[in-house]
């Protein structure tokens, strides 16, 4: 009896030992060991979002991010994937493991944090009202009674929800798959204003034929990050070192110049 007992309570501890082994393993950071093991960084993007992130008249995908992504992945030698997503899903394409990364001026906020991991900022942006150049409207005020577009999933919503008065004075707010969409609609008359990131209404504006201006009275102001699985603080850390060295070297100045005449960004300064 003596010896099957000790023979149990032997089995107890080896199976404790490799239950408490598995338990060390699960909670483990493994994030960047298995991008390096890969060879491959997938980097989840909206490729309609230009200047960050958008195709070229040659389908190509281009854009601010993509270039500050390529560097930086060419610095960890692994290659980069650029995978595009639908925004309104962004979420679940990251908690599932379908991408490693949300890079693609994405905005760092309370909400988003509570479930993902966030980069330090690397530029800064602000939401604002996108109207025809012909239009009297001056200040959100004028909008009274009035119909706004935004994209549906975006930080145009959050800020639209917090600027409470102005959106309960709206008639109606109309989302969007994208950003270009929205404007079409507004150049055809369909909504009276688009809410979208600032950055973005400058480059459409330049790039486009379509004779918009942008409100003085803006929303909110936001920092871009790099947003990653929640816990995934290696491989977060790892690209944020990059951008540093990027910030240090001069490159991060050299490709805000190339998109937007000027340095732009703020990570490591």
């Amino acid at each position: 009896m003596k010896k099957i007992i000790v023979l149990f309570m032997i089995a107890a501890l080896t199976l404790s030992g490799v239950f408490a082994q598995g338990s060390k393993e699960s909670t483990e950071d493994l994030s960047l060991k298995k991008v390096q093991d890969a060879g491959v960084f997938v980097l989840g993007l909206d490729d309609a979002f230009p200047p960050m992130g958008f195709r070229d008249d040659n389908n190509e995908i281009v854009g601010f991010d993509v270039d500050l992504a390529k560097e930086v992945t060419s610095r960890m030698g692994v290659t980069l994937k650029l995978q595009p997503i639908d925004w309104n899903s962004k979420e679940q394409e990251l908690a599932t493991g379908n991408i490693d990364c949300i890079w693609n001026g994405f905005t760092k906020s309370p909400e988003r944090e509570k479930v993902m991991t966030f980069s330090d900022a690397y530029v800064m942006n602000q939401q604002v009202l996108v109207v025809k150049s012909d239009a009297s409207y001056k200040t959100l005020s004028d909008f009274a009674g009035k119909t706004i577009g935004l994209q549906g999933g975006s930080t145009a919503s959050d800020a639209l929800e917090e600027a409470t008065d102005f959106k309960n004075s709206l008639k109606d707010v109309i989302e969007f798959k994208d950003n270009l969409t929205a404007l079409m609609d507004l150049n055809a008359g369909g909504v009276d204003g688009v809410i979208l990131d600032l950055l973005v209404a400058n480059d459409t504006i330049q790039r486009s034929n379509m004779d918009f201006k942008i409100l003085d009275d803006g929303l909110s102001e936001e920092e871009y990050a790099v947003g990653f699985r929640k816990g995934d603080i290696a491989l977060k850390d790892a690209i944020q070192e990059q951008l540093i060295a990027m910030q240090k070297d001069g490159t991060m100045a050299q490709i805000s110049t190339k998109w937007f005449g000027k340095d732009i960004s703020v990570i490591g300064k």
